[in-house]
């Protein structure tokens, strides 16, 4: 098995995983032309989607011209005009030699899903290293809910985001957090690895539960941030991700 983050647009990732004999399952494919390049003669098992977004699903027409009658995995939304089997919460799919379980994750959109099996989480725009998606159809409470559901996981997963956003991620968190040293160590690695040329990403769960702070509403460090950003008492987790969450909307490091 090997997993291979195919870089699109400006920083968005396509996520292969490859099984032994070369043949990929794609994942959020947002263009067509470099998993074209990617697999070349090889047509992949199957293509999973997390979410309806152009640059998730943008290229899975042209992929389907080219290899017709690919399987499909999708969360039910009609902004997914796509002939695609359509999963919920507590599927569990199985594609090629692979075994994945359906996680609804409301919050980014309402219909937002995550893959896990295998020791592997395509999250889509859910959670990103060292951040979280916006809240474009969904709530603090809501968006919450799903990145718990995440760090409930075993701690081991390796973590595939949609998209490159672990360096300015990391600015805001170091602003949020400064005295934590294991989110000091990880925005380092992330640097070396992308004044390497390389991804920063996959990411370990258990570096994210460390040093993300939208996984960390719950420590006292991180709610008197929160609180002393605004300027108010803050009552609960809920409360304290909302305030990070509008925080690092604004923010610019």
């Amino acid at each position: 098995m090997h997993l291979e983050p195919i870089p699109v647009f400006d920083d968005n990732y396509v996520w292969l995983l490859r099984d032994g004999g070369g043949r990929a399952l794609v994942v959020d494919p947002g263009d067509a032309a470099p998993v074209l390049a990617a697999l070349g003669p090889m047509p992949p098992h199957a293509i999973l989607l997390t979410h309806h977004h152009g640059d998730h699903i943008g290229g899975v027409a042209a992929l389907l011209a080219h290899w017709p009658g690919t399987p499909i995995f999708a969360p039910r939304d009609a902004r997914i005009a796509l002939p695609a089997c359509h999963v919920e919460d507590g599927d569990r799919i199985e594609i090629g030699p692979w075994q994945f379980s359906v996680l609804a994750l409301p919050g980014h959109t309402t219909s937002h899903v995550a893959y896990h099996g295998e020791g592997v989480l395509f999250c889509g725009d859910t959670l990103f290293s060292l951040g979280c998606g916006r809240m474009f159809e969904g709530q603090p409470a809501q968006m919450l809910a799903s990145l718990q559901r995440l760090a409930a996981l075993p701690d081991n997963t390796q973590v595939c985001c949609g998209h490159e956003y672990t360096l300015a991620n990391a600015a805001f968190a170091l602003a949020v957090d400064p005295d934590n040293p294991a989110l000091q160590v990880r925005a380092r690695q992330a640097k070396a690895q992308r004044d390497r040329g390389e991804p920063s990403l996959p990411a370990l769960l258990r570096d994210e539960i460390a040093c993300n702070p939208f996984l960390r509403c719950h420590v006292p460090a991180l709610h008197r941030a929160a609180q002393a950003h605004a300027d108010k008492p803050l009552q609960d987790a809920a409360e304290v991700f909302g305030v990070l969450r509008a925080w690092k909307n604004d923010f610019r490091g």
